[in-house]
């Protein structure tokens, strides 16, 4: 299924070559702001974020407007008509007629490329529950290739909640297609690396190993990517309260990393990363937050003068199969068409949440 406008769901269904244009152009905007200050000028930008987000709004918001245009939308359903239940495709058609651009967060896998068959503007998937979260990715490429002055090379760690972690998805995805780039995973076994992003990084030709001890690791790493054990992600509070304090990066244990290592974090923290270690310069989370507002700024600029259309599919409908993840977007929309990806003669992958399944014989 094509789309007749450009979408940004997965940072992946554009080349790496598009990626670098708008990285280059966020660092041409952080150097020279002043340049851009008109680029949207008459243009609206909706946002319609289902769940509650500082950074990721508020940097998009922020975009908009230094780059000299306008905002309409919601940060809680419950002040729309969703609060009545109006669908997520009605609620896309309408809100797309009032806008130039739509920004979407939501607490459901796959909603943004749901929004995106029924939008009559370019979607941007601002973060789909622990799917994916492209524009974060983005602003973690602007952060690497300011800070360490390149995007190959590199030995990653990522630690902490690896299968909710949609950042880190979208971040995987995305250095797996960079030269020479190295990951190391640590998480404890209930949080490990979905099979599906495994995959993809052995297809990638890609090393990586699983850990459980931070500290063992740590003198390795070029890049330290931090995330938080995300509450609103488990099924009960005892299960989170089981995990929440397993990885704690303090000023002690960072005397063990390299001078020039540098600790990235998605935002927001609960107590993953010691206060104190925020003096130390290898410390980029704060930057690495203005830095988004940057590629935004660069991603809003071309996707509003991108011309072309989006291929939003490339599996095939299966009328009589449906996905068996519970938090994935056509358990709730049902009107929504039932697309797979085969993977080999047994099973199928969602194309909407990447849930797999075995096929029934």
């Amino acid at each position: 299924m094509i789309s007749s406008y450009p979408h940004l769901i997965d940072l992946n269904d554009y080349p790496p070559s598009w990626w670098k244009e708008v990285v280059e152009l966020g660092e041409k905007i952080k150097n020279n702001p002043e340049i851009y200050s008109g680029a949207c000028n008459g243009k609206i930008m909706a946002t319609l974020f289902y769940e509650p987000s500082t950074r990721t709004q508020m940097s998009f918001q922020t975009a908009m407007l230094r780059l000299g245009g306008r905002l309409i939308g919601f940060d809680n359903p419950a002040n729309s008509s969703v609060s009545k239940g109006e669908t997520l495709k009605d609620t896309t058609k309408i809100v797309s007629n009032y806008a130039d651009i739509l920004v979407m967060r939501h607490p459901v896998a796959g909603a943004a490329k749901a929004a995106a068959l029924s939008a009559d503007c370019p979607v941007i998937n601002a973060g789909d529950s622990g799917h994916l979260h492209p524009t974060q990715t983005l602003t973690d490429l602007l952060t690497l290739k300011c800070e360490k002055g390149r995007l190959d090379h590199l030995t990653i760690g990522l630690c902490g909640d690896l299968i909710n972690g949609r950042t880190v998805h979208s971040l995987l995805k995305a250095m797996s297609c960079f030269e020479g780039n190295s990951f190391v995973l640590i998480s404890t076994p209930e949080l490990k690396l979905p099979s599906y992003i495994k995959d993809i990084l052995k297809a990638s030709g890609c090393p990586f190993k699983e850990v459980s001890s931070l500290e063992e690791v740590l003198p390795e790493l070029d890049v330290l990517y931090m995330t938080r054990i995300q509450q609103e992600r488990f099924s009960s509070r005892e299960e989170y309260l089981a995990q929440k304090d397993t990885y704690i990066l303090t000023v002690k244990k960072m005397k063990a990393a390299k001078p020039d290592m540098i600790v990235l974090h998605p935002l927001p923290r609960v107590d993953e990363i010691e206060v104190e270690l925020d003096e130390d310069p290898r410390a980029m989370y704060f930057n690495q937050a203005k830095y988004g507002m940057y590629v935004r700024m660069a991603l809003i600029i071309t996707m509003i003068n991108l011309k072309s259309e989006t291929r939003l599919f490339h599996g095939k409908v299966y009328k009589d199969v449906s996905c068996k993840n519970p938090n994935c977007i056509t358990c709730t929309e049902k009107y929504l068409p039932k697309s797979f990806i085969p993977i080999g003669d047994t099973m199928l992958q969602c194309e909407y949440c990447s849930e797999r399944l075995l096929l029934e014989r």
